[in-house]
């Protein structure tokens, strides 16, 4: 899902720059931590001044999510990385809070004491350029962020060893669509990153987790990020009660949400619910004038596409608002049987082995079983048969649905 690039869900992230792009970024927000969060994480390896130098040791049985290489003190350097509690409650997060200023404790508490609101953990957000790419990237502390983290990354305690020691890990989708290879050095803000685990955090936005240490040598805004774990609270309803609460200028994505369960094409859809055949077929000719062109990570056009923003950009030539990420447009609209599939669904897929749960690729149904798509890095945007590997579902677009989405 290309989904998870910069300038898609948490498009409001402030920027590390001198100055704010209030097109890509906008407001950080300020996160409280009263427990912790339940997505899946990224890891962000640093070796520049502050980030040790890396000595490459037999390491225990590996999977995609860490492969563990201790971080070596310098000599004159004699302040040990300070060790990760163990996973202890898991929290899965459904709101991801992001304010123009620090959260205070005043704020904390009254976000807090809203009905439904189970735990809060609090996190430094930003936009950060690694390897050339804008990056949404959350400093956590390692110890109680993990519980926020689907299972599976949360119990992986090399790589949260990594993070606190100074790597980066990155989502999945931003590693293996995006060219982001594991273990290797990229360059960041303040010197080279050393890409140390797969570990999607399960935000659609976020696609990069660093330690706090390291987050302060990156620039990122203090405390501007809060994520919220209340899976007992409508999260719809949750999201405004915390927008009256906080100061003017916040802004609440839901992530996990607890909704109603999802409609059917043939529940409570009236006629003029969907997109028209003129509608359709501008996208569709949009999508095809774009054959060839390149697959840039977070890119949104009209040169250079990821998956998602090949669907936004196509879209909105036919006048349909449609949100920037995977995750967010798969409720654009009721799902239907891939057997009823018609030209201009969208079809989703679920690819990621860090968090099998979430959607993390689209593509726009062409007929006759092809589909048209914005693949990966080093690839094309293209048409080609559908495959049902780690296939999700297919979605029927409804313009007044997909403009409506948080």
């Amino acid at each position: 899902m290309h989904g998870s690039g910069i300038r898609q869900d948490l498009g409001f992230l402030v920027k590390t720059g001198k100055r704010r792009d209030p097109y890509k970024l906008v407001p950080f927000i300020v996160v409280l931590l009263v427990a912790v969060l339940t997505a899946d994480v990224l890891l962000l390896a640093q070796s520049g001044p502050q980030s040790e130098p890396l000595r490459q040791q037999p390491a225990p049985k590996q999977t995609l999510m860490a492969q563990q290489q201790p971080h070596e003190q310098p000599k004159q350097t004699t302040k040990a990385v300070e060790p990760v509690a163990p996973l202890r409650k898991l929290h899965k997060p459904n709101l991801f809070v992001l304010t123009r200023k620090p959260f205070t404790n005043e704020l904390l508490q009254k976000v807090a004491k809203l009905r439904g609101v189970r735990a809060l953990e609090l996190a430094d957000a930003a936009s950060v350029t690694l390897d050339g790419k804008r990056v949404q990237t959350l400093a956590v502390n390692p110890s109680t962020f993990r519980s926020y983290t689907p299972k599976v990354t949360a119990s992986s305690d090399a790589l949260w060893q990594n993070v606190a020691a100074g790597d980066v890990a990155v989502s999945f989708v931003l590693g293996s669509d995006g060219g982001l290879t594991l273990h290797r050095h990229v360059d960041g803000p303040a010197g080279p990153l050393r890409i140390g685990a797969y570990a999607t955090t399960g935000f659609g936005a976020v696609d990069a987790v660093v330690s706090k240490n390291v987050g302060r040598t990156l620039g990122l805004p203090r405390d501007n990020a809060l994520i919220v774990s209340a899976p007992d609270a409508n999260s719809a309803t949750l999201r405004d009660k915390i927008l009256d609460v906080l100061p003017k200028g916040t802004q609440v994505v839901m992530v996990n949400p607890v909704l109603p369960q999802p409609q059917t094409a043939k529940q409570n859809w009236p006629t003029g619910s969907f997109m028209t055949g003129d509608q359709i077929m501008v996208a569709l000719k949009a999508a095809a004038s774009k054959l060839g062109r390149p697959y840039v990570w977070g890119a949104e056009g009209p040169d250079t596409f990821d998956c998602s923003g090949l669907v936004q950009w196509a879209f909105a030539k036919a006048g349909v608002r449609m949100p920037r990420v995977t995750h967010q447009q798969w409720v654009a609209g009721p799902q239907v049987p891939l057997s009823q599939a018609q030209p201009g669904d969208l079809i989703f897929w679920r690819l990621d082995p860090t968090n099998p749960g979430y959607i993390s690729h689209v593509a726009i149904y062409w007929g006759d079983g092809k589909m048209i798509q914005a693949p990966r890095t080093g690839d094309v945007v293209k048409i080609s048969p559908v495959h049902t590997r780690g296939f999700a579902g297919v979605v029927r677009v409804s313009p007044a649905a997909a403009a409506g989405v948080r």
